[in-house]
């Protein structure tokens, strides 16, 4: 048996000595990877990869979507972006809510893991690989169809065309309003969300292209918007699509998904919803068609 005082400096030393040796080498490693650092070589990481989702709200526009997805997937190859294209195709029988389809659109990249998300019109390819659809940042709002290169339309609100944000900015400023049935004014209404939710409106500037080579329309004239001329609106629509909505957004979308499925065009695969939205037709009777 030990004696009491050997077994104390037995006891007490050696676990001594093990902590001196493991803070000696835990600092020659530390400084080794210094070394390392500062020579020009890092340590394995991997890095955060984002991912885009691109919104397309559609209803009977197939020739369309056969050059879009095609280009689009090509465009995005390029500049080296992870993304999947969703196509919203509105199935049901109230007239067109591209604004809806877009909120619909946010709650799918939202179940496959999408951090930002353009919205992007089915006829508006982008040809001048200066357009940038890289991750914009928190607080962002980029309009790639900006209204200096925009083929149709350049005035200074218009945020139409090819918005993007992330999927966080979209959530915070609710998305987009759902009672715009038919073509026009919820771009209108989205300019003044970005703009209350204190969003930095980035546009393209300083492109060697101009409105009539940034961007190829290929809108045909016998595509017919679903819109009525302004003599054939009631003054009850008028009204309530001039006044603003504070209230609807993202958070009141309702809808169903009758089908989900994979589709390809020239090999280049992308997903379809079909998507039935819900209309109050006692609040917004023009929802319906021939109203």
């Amino acid at each position: 048996m030990l004696k009491p005082r050997r077994c104390f400096r037995t006891c007490l030393v050696l676990p001594i000595l093990s902590l001196v040796v493991v803070l000696v080498l835990t600092y020659q490693i530390y400084d080794w990877n210094r070394e390392i650092e500062w020579s020009g070589w890092e340590r394995s990481t991997t890095p955060f990869t984002h991912r885009l989702c691109v919104l397309v709200p559609f209803r009977d526009r197939e020739a369309e979507l056969d050059e879009f997805v095609p280009h689009i997937k090509k465009f995005l190859r390029v500049q080296n972006i992870e993304n999947e294209i969703i196509v919203l195709n509105q199935t049901d029988s109230f007239r067109f809510n591209r604004a809806s389809l877009i909120n619909v659109g946010w709650f799918e990249s939202d179940r496959i893991g999408c951090d930002y998300l353009v919205m992007h019109d089915v006829d508006l390819l982008p040809m001048n690989p200066n357009l940038d659809y890289t991750f914009p940042g928190e607080g962002n709002a980029r309009h790639i169809a900006a209204p200096e290169y925009h083929p149709k339309y350049n005035y200074e609100k218009f945020v139409g065309g090819i918005v993007m944000l992330t999927a966080r900015d979209f959530k915070k400023i609710d998305g987009m309003s759902n009672k715009y049935w038919g073509w026009g004014l919820e771009d209108d209404e989205f300019f003044l969300r970005i703009r209350d939710g204190r969003l930095r409106l980035d546009r393209p500037s300083g492109l060697t292209t101009d409105r009539k080579t940034t961007f190829r329309h290929v809108h045909g004239p016998n595509r017919k918007r679903d819109q009525t001329r302004k003599s054939e609106r009631t003054a009850r629509e008028l009204a309530e699509k001039r006044r603003r909505d504070i209230l609807g957004g993202l958070s009141n979308t309702r809808y169903t998904i009758a089908l989900r499925k994979r589709s390809e065009i020239k090999s280049e695969a992308f997903t379809v919803l079909d998507v039935n939205l819900q209309c109050d037709t006692v609040k917004y009777p023009y929802c319906l068609p021939n109203q």
